[in-house]
């Protein structure tokens, strides 16, 4: 199995406008597709090639609370911030200006010895950070482990083991793989019927 990206990530929003002028027009991110009926929308922006992030616009959704990124929480939680890359340094610093410029906070640049980024949020309060790698570092061909106290699991290394989970031993057969259209079908193929 291969992964080439994060197909997108879905996160909500109780003004899309807000969100599309902060993510496609600040951001730059090109909205590549949008469903919607009333009471209901789905937007999706262009990160990268391969990489989107999406968003569902639902009456009643108020932005979050800004909650500092990577800072503990003692309630139910889910989700402390989203990292996009950025191809330059630059890239980087021409970001950080822009946010401040349109009013919005954003943090100093931070060197974290593989990253370098800054924080923000965006209108729904969304945590974001942006990063570009530090020259010479690269921890996906060279993983480093400097947890004074590691996991148990973390300890067994950065590759995949196997039989930590059952194996599949009825896997779908091709003539019984079935398709059902869902919400975004109707762009392509009409409307659902």
């Amino acid at each position: 199995m291969t992964y080439n990206g994060v197909n997108h990530l879905a996160m909500a929003t109780g003004d899309i406008d807000k969100t599309i002028r902060f993510w496609r027009d600040l951001l730059g991110m090109r909205l590549v597709a949008g469903l919607g009926k009333p009471g209901y929308r789905h937007y999706f922006f262009q990160i990268s090639d391969h990489d989107l992030i999406a968003f569902f616009e639902w009456q009643g959704v108020e932005p979050v609370p800004e909650k500092e990124h990577g800072r503990p929480v003692k309630s139910p939680f889910i989700f402390d911030h989203v990292s996009f890359g950025v191809e330059t340094e630059d890239d980087l610093w021409e970001l950080k200006d822009k946010l401040s410029a349109a009013g919005f906070w954003v943090s100093d640049v931070i060197n974290h010895g593989f990253i370098h980024s800054i924080y923000a949020y965006d209108p729904n309060g969304i945590p974001i950070e942006f990063s570009h790698n530090a020259a010479g570092v690269d921890i996906r061909r060279n993983p480093q482990m400097r947890d004074e106290s590691p996991s148990v699991a973390a300890k067994e290394g950065a590759e995949p083991r196997s039989g930590i989970w059952p194996e599949v031993d009825t896997p779908t057969p091709a003539r019984e793989r079935v398709v059902y259209p869902g919400a975004g079908s109707e762009l392509f193929h009409g409307k659902r019927k």
